[in-house]
């Protein structure tokens, strides 16, 4: 095509490869990702790409992402960290410095329908690879850009999600009142970078299907952060307020937190009023509803430190799991704290299907599935995390292959 429109998908299309892969079709099959990204945020965006038939083809430098080195834990002397967000993807391995191997790259980019990286604003423009260069030969491409602080006055900043989880205010907000901060306990903001850059990429898709058109699309990680934090943020920029530390308390609920149970504690939620007529009632407490001070959930709130004591002295008498069955039977959210092998096993008692196995015979890998669930089309796990590499030869052949121009028909 000479003016840059797609061909609808289903078609053929000048980015799309020819290879074949097991398990069937998704609703992204036919679809070329171009994936010049790596650690977390871009790998884990295109993961989702590809579990729904995305053809991913991953670009690495020869030394390799450095996530296949972050060990240990490990399985089969693989980083467990890299195996967790790169299934459902090629593997091909070039050096930009080389002139050969940056033409490759250039030509994957060129048939590419989606580019996604995660360079440092303006890095991939010496190598001809920045969406201007990009888009000047593929005018269709949705390109995708995640950065730590955008591409304008924060564009020479490194972007790790521990400096923005800092900067941004989060840990702030994150440790007991008056006690020492602490990180998230995951890299929040690049996951929640990478789901962005997926609803990015697919808005811009839906539109080029419209129109046509490519475009940048851009995810930062500190923006993310920002709208990430919704009712806290939103209590600075509408209400005047800066949130504080509040330990596992809620600012606005009560109650919302751990409380003490006869052998340790247990997350309780009351976060409207018939819920918390419910909870005194399982409680054995029901004069409290009769109490002008727990009346309301704003006054429950400012009253925080009368209920608790109440609410504490009832749970002392049953255990964790005596209370999680009471209080559930009652209709009450509540639940036991867990570890992660806690949370898996949950998930598998509540036929949630959690773990799945991607590869055959020595190349399977326990995966986490894909969180989401379609009627029809349901994500696929078709090709384990690649080694370093893997799919260089085919894929080299490929890119060295001419390719067609397809004339969009009326």
């Amino acid at each position: 095509m000479t003016d840059g429109r797609r061909a609808p998908l289903g078609e053929t299309r000048p980015g799309r490869s020819d290879f074949s892969e097991p398990g069937g079709r998704g609703p992204l099959d036919g679809l070329l990702v171009a994936d010049f990204s790596r650690v977390l945020a871009g790998p884990f965006a295109t993961q989702i790409l590809g579990d729904f038939g995305a053809d991913v083809i991953k670009v690495e430098a020869p030394v390799g992402d450095e996530t296949r080195d972050w060990r240990p834990p490990e399985l089969d002397g693989v980083s467990t960290y890299f195996l967790g967000i790169n299934r459902n993807k090629r593997d091909l391995v070039l050096d930009f410095r080389d002139a050969d191997d940056r033409a490759a790259a250039q030509e994957l980019a060129r048939r590419a329908d989606v580019v996604i990286e995660n360079f440092k604003p303006g890095g991939l423009a010496k190598f001809g690879l920045d969406y201007g260069s990009v888009s000047a030969s593929n005018p269709g491409v949705v390109y995708s850009s995640i950065s730590g602080f955008g591409s304008a006055g924060g564009a020479g900043l490194p972007g790790y999600d521990l400096i923005v989880q800092a900067m941004s205010g989060l840990m702030s907000l994150t440790g007991e009142p008056g006690g020492a901060t602490y990180r998230s306990g995951v890299s929040v903001f690049d996951i929640m970078s990478g789901l962005q850059s997926v609803i990015g990429i697919l808005t811009a898709l839906r539109h080029r299907d419209a129109t046509g058109e490519g475009q940048h699309v851009e995810v930062n990680l500190l923006s993310t952060a920002l709208a990430g934090m919704a009712n806290h943020s939103s209590t600075y920029v509408a209400g005047g307020q800066v949130p504080t530390r509040m330990g596992n308390a809620h600012p606005s609920l009560f109650p919302y937190e751990p409380l003490p149970a006869a052998d340790g504690e247990i997350i309780v939620v009351a976060a409207n009023d018939r819920q918390f007529a419910a909870l005194a009632k399982a409680l054995g407490v029901p004069e409290v509803l009769d109490d002008s001070r727990f009346a309301t959930t704003d006054s429950r709130n400012r009253n925080r430190d009368a209920l608790r004591p109440i609410l504490v002295e009832a749970l002392s008498h049953a255990t964790i799991g005596e209370w999680f069955e009471r209080l559930t039977e009652a209709g009450i959210a509540c639940g036991p704290i867990q570890g992660i092998d806690g949370g898996v096993a949950l998930a598998e008692r509540l036929g949630l299907d959690p773990v799945v196995q991607v590869g055959e015979g020595e190349r399977a890998v326990p995966m986490i599935r894909n969180a989401i669930t379609f009627s029809r089309t349901k994500a696929q796990y078709r090709l384990p995390p690649p080694t370093l590499g893997e799919h260089g030869d085919e894929l080299r052949a490929w890119l060295a292959a001419p390719q067609e121009k397809v004339e969009e028909t009326a």
